[in-house]
């Protein structure tokens, strides 16, 4: 039935529709003067008209709700064809726009024909169509340009929000204008922030702005989550998930106990802040006043700039700590300068009184007169202290008089001798101290009677006297004083006087004594003749007795070789003739005396040094002259070869050494065969110093011994560089711990059965800056030889339990291996709990991975550790049995959980040549069930090895076919993807 097909003449009173019609300006104004001028018609029981507005049905029913059901089928069915309209009994289904996006529904009286009620519609709907096309563009623009206003205001609040983060105000502020912000998206004149600490349970309302709650939370420091329990805020922080709506509303959101708090809101909206899955914090807005509620809009708007807010208040947080980290920084950086300042001050201070000190030394000796000597000891005293007026007075060799070579006061020379009095200066001479005094403490002096001021002359301002001592005896004085207020002393010109003093000491000491000899050396002279012959007799016999001490000095006491200095020093004269003849070259074997500590240990030192002579001669015998064999300590040796014309040479006086030595001998009634280690340097013009070539003799040496001993090694620049290799490695080991470059990956235990993960093993990588991800055979015999392997494995045990409990199942197991360095430790277990409860990971998930071998050291206490291990739940687990010592006694004595076939089995299983390895596998498994042991299969890697496994009982299983090591990252997605 085409409702286009015949025209129709206009009904009555269709004018006043019309008006109605024009006047209609939304799409539901429209489709109401439709259903009411379609159910005005006779015959027609109802009306009801659909339109889809901003890809959202919407309907009006003249009659009623709308029925959807209904609806949709009218849709339906003139969707199926090409008609306008679409009879199913007494339902009309009526197109009114294209592709159905606005339908006309009529519900017709019982026998009433649809063909009169379409003629009296047709006109009208021909102008309705229209109308109703231009109401839907219009309510699609209206719509697109509010989604695009609210669109804008999001962005700029996310870009006000984002500012603040990177602002320069304070917390309190920033958290203000996320506030302002806010509310300029929806109601949020009742707003608090929340922040969450997941690992340590605690919580902190960061703002908190409410009308109605008088009762505000202390928004400045942080509390259990526990302490708010049951409430709206820590069902939202605990569950994860947005709650929204009234009390009751929210009551049914949520599960277990609900004990609401503060004024009751007639609406309220919460979303929770996550990062990676966990709960960081909270947004939460509330109403009081009727009307004034939240849509699903708001939250997901909310949802979305939380998000944000997170982001804004981690780096205002982390900006804040930085800034407050510089400021300490700062000032312990400005305190340290005026520390340095201070110590450089001290330090001139110091160079000044040292190079005072070297003056005077210098004066003591020097070939002046004695005024000149006192001159110049004033200037140089002069330079530390101000020493206008200064003096050095001395005790007559009577000790009764004070006599003064020097005096110089007010700038006039001057020369005077007194007897002993009651001065100052005898006052300082008796009590042997020195004295620093003013007027008040030169009266002080006075009252008690220790001077007599009437005799001490003109008064001085400042007056500083210190005792001249020789051996602990006072011979007099050194004074400098002031007659101007302006002009005085401290104890630190005390002090500097007081060491200047000693050197004063000591220097004229020294010039009296130097007088003594002169005197003495006219005597002297006279004895010169008389000792003349018996002086070259000594000087002959010196002569012998100096050149005995040489020989001894540079050659080793037990062998008679040269030692160490004498090498180095032959070393040295050739390594200068090469410079000056680049095409010479000279070798140097560096020798090593297998086993030599078992032979002193089991014959005694007695017949370890006879040994060592018979070794000495023996190289000895070896070499020509002018080659030089030393002996550099203990059993090691060196032969230089002073001219090699190639390395050939030298290696044929190496192996003519190695057949020497290996010659049997008797020492202590026993027969030795003795054998070397030998490294050789080839020195060339490219060498300097002696150090350089010993240094590369060594690492020869070195890599003989590596080798298996009993042989030679000649040096290239392979071996150097593996040495540096391995001392860069090291710095990076310590840099890489200091940075945290130490990651676990994680690697799969699967049941065979459905491949389904039932723990994961953590295995150690090192993010390398330059090198990318490193395996442990790359580095761990570098951190076992330098010390770190211990830390490296405690960073591997903490980090590995963190990341472990991200996934999402909680019945899984976690393990790692534990070397034998770690069992050693007595407190190992207490520590590993510790780090247990700093994790918060179950004791019952985890299991420690043993191997055979680390049981050796101390079977009883690795057992009483494991079973003290298991008390509180953790497993133990035998790792890569079958292939050390595989002691039955082990399984039944040890409390182990799980028992890990070695992988060198498991890769000959499904091949039909290797019935052996299928029968360990058969018996181990069957000795693990008789013992109640859980076993796990390692090193999976073909669908054959499975399967054996499988046929043989085995459940569990480890290997690349199950699944690679792999960071958590990979494995929380593959969780996420699995859901």
């Amino acid at each position: 039935m085409n409702l286009r097909a015949t025209p129709l003449p206009p009904h009555d009173g269709q004018a006043a529709w019309l008006i109605r019609l024009v006047d209609a300006t939304t799409p539901n104004e429209v489709a109401v003067v439709i259903a009411a001028f379609a159910q005005a018609l006779a015959g027609c029981r109802d009306a009801t008209v659909a339109w889809t507005s901003s890809g959202l049905p919407r309907a009006h029913r003249s009659g009623g709700a709308p029925d959807h059901a209904r609806i949709g089928r009218a849709r339906a069915r003139l969707a199926q064809g090409a008609q306008d309209v679409v009879a199913d009994g007494p339902e009309l289904a009526v197109r009114l726009l294209p592709r159905e996006r606005a339908i006309l529904l009529l519900e017709l009286e019982r026998g009433q024909a649809p063909e009169p009620l379409l003629a009296q519609l047709r006109p009208f709907l021909e102008l309705a169509d229209a109308h109703l096309h231009r109401a839907i563009r219009l309510a699609d623009l209206e719509d697109s340009h509010e989604q695009l206003v609210r669109s804008e205001a999001l962005q700029r609040a996310l870009f006000a929000i984002s500012d603040l983060a990177g602002s320069e105000l304070d917390m309190p502020e920033m958290l203000k204008r996320i506030h302002g912000i806010i509310s300029s998206l929806m109601y949020g004149e009742n707003f608090f922030i929340v922040r969450s600490d997941p690992q340590r349970g605690t919580m902190r309302f960061l703002y908190y702005a409410d009308v109605e709650d008088t009762d505000a939370p202390d928004t400045s420091h942080d509390f259990p989550l526990e302490s708010i329990r049951d409430s709206m805020t820590w069902h939202l922080l605990t569950g994860g998930k947005a709650l929204m709506g009234s009390l009751e509303a929210i009551r049914r959101q949520v599960t277990g106990t609900f004990s609401p708090s503060g004024p009751e809101a007639i609406d309220w909206l919460g979303v929770p802040m996550l990062r990676d899955g966990q709960v960081h914090g909270a947004l939460v807005v509330q109403s009081y006043q009727a009307g004034m509620g939240f849509s699903e809009e708001d939250r997901a708007l909310l949802e979305f700039v939380g998000s944000h807010v997170l982001t804004a208040l981690e780096r205002k947080q982390s900006k804040d700590e930085l800034e407050e980290r510089v400021r300490l920084r700062t000032q312990e950086l400005a305190a340290a300068n005026r520390g340095l300042q201070q110590e450089v001050l001290e330090r001139q201070r110091a160079e000044r009184l040292q190079a005072t000190l070297f003056h005077l030394a210098q004066l003591a000796t020097a070939d002046i007169d004695e005024n000149a000597f006192y001159e110049q000891t004033h200037a140089v005293v002069g330079e530390l202290i101000n020493a206008e007026n200064f003096f050095i007075a001395l005790l007559s060799d009577d000790r009764k008089n004070l006599v003064f070579p020097y005096y110089v006061d007010a700038g006039v020379r001057k020369a005077q001798e007194r007897p002993l009095g009651r001065g100052l200066s005898e006052y300082v001479l008796r009590s042997g101290r020195p004295l620093l005094g003013f007027h008040d403490d030169m009266a002080a002096l006075a009252e008690r009677g220790e001077v007599d001021l009437q005799r001490v002359g003109r008064p001085a301002e400042c007056w500083l006297g210190v005792p001249l001592r020789v051996d602990e005896e006072v011979i007099g004085l050194v004074t400098v004083q002031s007659y101007t207020p302006s002009v005085g002393y401290d104890q630190a010109d005390q002090e500097l006087l007081t060491f200047v003093a000693m050197q004063i000491a000591n220097s004229i000491h020294r010039r009296r004594a130097a007088a003594s000899l002169q005197r003495a050396y006219a005597e002297l002279e006279l004895r010169v003749a008389e000792r003349t012959s018996e002086l070259r007799l000594e000087i002959t016999e010196r002569e012998r007795i100096q050149d005995q001490l040489k020989h001894e000095v540079m050659h080793d006491a037990l062998t008679g070789l040269p030692n160490r200095g004498f090498l180095r020093d032959r070393l040295e004269r050739v390594l200068s003739i090469l410079q000056r003849e680049p095409g010479r070259r000279c070798a140097l074997l560096y020798l090593d005396v297998d086993r030599f500590k078992v032979i002193n240990d089991s014959l005694g030192h007695l017949a370890g040094d006879a040994f060592l002579k018979a070794i000495a001669q023996r190289l000895h015998d070896c070499v020509r002259e002018p080659d030089v064999v030393a002996r550099l300590s203990g059993d090691e040796f060196a032969i230089l070869l002073e001219d090699v014309e190639i390395p050939a040479a030298a290696v044929a006086v190496a192996q003519r050494v190695l057949a020497a030595l290996s010659v049997p001998l008797q020492v202590a009634g026993r027969e030795l065969a003795p054998s070397a280690s030998m490294g050789i340097a080839i020195g060339d013009n490219s060498y300097v110093t002696a150090d350089e070539v010993l240094r590369d003799a060594d690492i020869a040496l070195y890599r003989a011994k590596e080798q298996g001993r009993n042989r030679y090694e000649l040096f290239d620049e392979t071996l150097a560089k593996n040495v540096v290799d391995v001392l860069m490695m090291e710095g990076e080991l310590r840099q890489a711990l200091q940075r945290d470059e130490f990651e676990p990956y994680l690697q799969p235990f699967c049941r065979l059965g459905d491949g389904a993960v039932v723990g994961y093993e953590a295995l150690l990588r090192w993010n390398h800056p330059l090198l990318g991800v490193l395996g442990p055979a790359d580095f761990l015999k570098v951190a076992q030889d330098s010390g770190h392997i211990e830390t490296i494995d405690w960073r591997l045990f903490e980090r590995g339990c963190e990341r472990f409990l991200q996934l999402p199942d909680k019945e899984t197991f976690l393990t790692f291996n534990v070397s034998a360095l770690h069992l050693r430790h007595g407190d190992f277990d207490a520590r590993l709990v510790r780090l247990l409860e700093r994790t918060g990971l179950p004791p019952w998930r985890l299991i420690v991975e043993v191997t055979e071998g680390s049981l050796l050291d101390n079977p009883e206490q690795v057992r009483t550790m494991l079973e003290r291990l298991r008390a509180i739940g953790v497993g133990a687990a035998l790792d890569d049995f079958g292939t050390g010592y595989s002691s039955l006694s082990y399984l039944h004595s040890l409390p182990l959980r799980m028992l890990k076939i070695d992988r060198a089995f498991v890769h000959a299983l499904g091949e039909d040549e290797h019935t052996t390895a299928t029968t360990v596998v058969a018996a181990i498994l069957a000795l693990a069930r008789a013992l109640g042991i859980q076993v796990i299969a390692e090193g999976i890697e073909t669908p054959a090895q499975c399967q054996a496994l499988l046929e043989m009982g085995c459940e569990l299983g480890q290997g690349y076919l199950l699944g690679r090591p792999a960071p958590i990252g990979q494995w929380l997605a593959r969780e996420r993807d699995a859901e």
